[in-house]
């Protein structure tokens, strides 16, 4: 679907009057999840990565241009003290310019989704990550759909709704929810009716995102992206490319066939289970990323700026 800017006068007006993305005061956020509350109006998100961080990055990130921050423990430290005092800032430093206490935080848990073994071994991760409030997972190496029922499994609680095949009853427990609900900035057991994967659960705010990034996990992009409670995929450029034993396709104008064709399966396999694709975004290419379907960017606060003029967002940023 092409975007077409068809804008009123009064709208260009007030374009060229406010500072980008600067709110009028009149915008009331529908979820507590920013992400969730675009994606569920087909509006694309953008993010910027963080690696580690406490009280004051957290702070200092609180008025983010982006949409979520990607906090990334997979080649670093496990500190959960750490990502609480980041979550803790982000809410002290608030609230966002569309009006959500803190921007959306999705952590990478430092272990890949190599087999079932490795995720019941570290199943306990998702429940300390998401008990600091965190708003969502995304899960390295994500090779089967076994791995992944397995981590949408430990994102909910026992009796959480709806029930669906394939995946078990939840994991999470009680005693990590006081702390996360603070963040959130509701009750506990509003908490934990909230905190369930969207959109399998339409009321939901977390989210589950998938590194679909190896030759191996390749194989199984069909079946693993189409696991229910999953909100997003990506091709994973860099370690795709290791796996490969190819140049980084970061780093070159044109991909390699087999990068190329891996990229063109991994999307074809989010759109055939209807999750969002996350690719890098990129001046020259913005436009037509958004077009082609692509709904979460790597990018950076200008070219995020231009994703949002594109799409005619309101939400304001």
């Amino acid at each position: 679907m092409r975007y077409v800017a068809v804008l009123a006068l009064a709208v260009v007006v007030a374009v060229v009057l406010l500072p980008a993305g600067q709110s009028d005061d009149t915008y009331t956020p529908k979820r507590i999840n920013k992400v969730v509350e675009l994606l569920a109006e087909d509006q694309p998100v953008y993010y910027t990565r963080i690696i580690g961080g406490g009280y004051e990055e957290g702070k200092e990130l609180a008025q983010t241009w982006a949409d979520f921050l990607v906090y990334d423990l997979e080649q670093n430290p496990f500190n959960m003290d750490n990502l609480r005092a980041f979550m803790q800032g982000l809410v002290d430093g608030g609230p966002t310019k569309s009006g959500h206490r803190t921007p959306a935080v999705v952590v990478v848990p430092p272990f890949g989704g190599i087999d079932d073994r490795v995720m019941w071994a570290n199943y306990w991760m998702i429940e300390h990550i998401l008990a600091t409030g965190a708003h969502g997972i995304l899960l390295a190496h994500a090779r089967s759909p076994e791995v992944v029922q397995t981590l949408v499994q430990a994102a909910r609680y026992p009796h959480s709704n709806p029930q669906v095949a394939d995946i078990k009853e939840g994991l999470r427990g009680h005693g990590g929810q006081a702390f996360a609900a603070s963040i959130w900035g509701v009750s506990e057991v509003e908490y934990r009716r909230l905190a369930d994967p969207w959109p399998l659960n339409p009321n939901g705010e977390i989210i589950i995102g998938l590194k679909i990034e190896d030759r191996h996990a390749l194989e199984n992009a069909e079946a693993t992206a189409s696991v229910p409670g999953v909100t997003f995929a990506e091709w994973g450029t860099a370690d795709m490319s290791i796996s490969f034993n190819m140049p980084d396709g970061r780093s070159v104008d044109v991909l390699p066939k087999v990068l190329a064709d891996a990229r063109t399966r991994v999307f074809a396999a989010t759109q055939q289970a209807g999750v969002r694709f996350l690719d890098g975004m990129s001046r020259d290419n913005i436009e037509q990323r958004i077009d082609e379907g692509v709904r979460i960017g790597g990018s950076g606060a200008e070219i995020a700026d231009h994703g949002r003029r594109y799409t005619n967002r309101q939400m304001p940023w």
